[in-house]
């Protein structure tokens, strides 16, 4: 398989394929993240239905160029409702897009043919129109959610 990067020493490319969530090593937890950055949008949710409408309003750490976050490592203590994924939060966060990794492998999907696992390239993703890129805007420009609501996601 051809990659932007190698994966690290000792990491089955396939683990993805005969681990579950809880079996994954912290380096195999992040690396199945297929960087698509729809858990970053900010969500609102509906009084009256508790329906959970999305935004095309990113997150004020996360970068639209790169589609990561800017901030990783400290992105809980500046934003403090950033949640930090676990198996248990991927089965019960009903915002969670269909197309994540991470669900996916938790209901005993595929990872779609544009996973950088499957591809190898974080950029096909991003060349299948599978992220977000090219369709947000920062939280910093942005002073009403509500003008932002989408309907392309999840």
């Amino acid at each position: 398989m051809p990659s932007d990067k190698k994966l690290p020493p000792g990491v089955d490319p396939d683990f993805w394929r005969f681990k579950s969530l809880d079996e994954l090593s912290p380096i195999e937890w992040e690396l199945l993240c297929d960087g698509c950055g729809k858990c970053c949008l900010n969500k609102l949710e509906d009084e009256d239905t508790g329906d959970i409408l999305y935004t095309n309003v990113a997150c004020r750490l996360f970068d639209l160029k790169s589609c990561r976050c800017s901030n990783y490592v400290n992105r809980r203590r500046l934003v403090p409702d950033c949640h930090q994924l676990t198996p248990k939060k991927v089965r019960r966060l009903p915002w969670l897009p269909a197309s994540c990794a991470y669900k996916l492998i938790d209901q005993g999907h595929e990872l779609p043919e544009w996973h950088h696992l499957r591809s190898g390239s974080r950029q096909t993703i991003h060349k299948q129109g599978c992220s977000v890129r090219g369709r947000i805007v920062s939280e910093n420009d942005v002073k009403d959610l509500e003008e932002h609501i989408v309907d392309w996601l999840p």
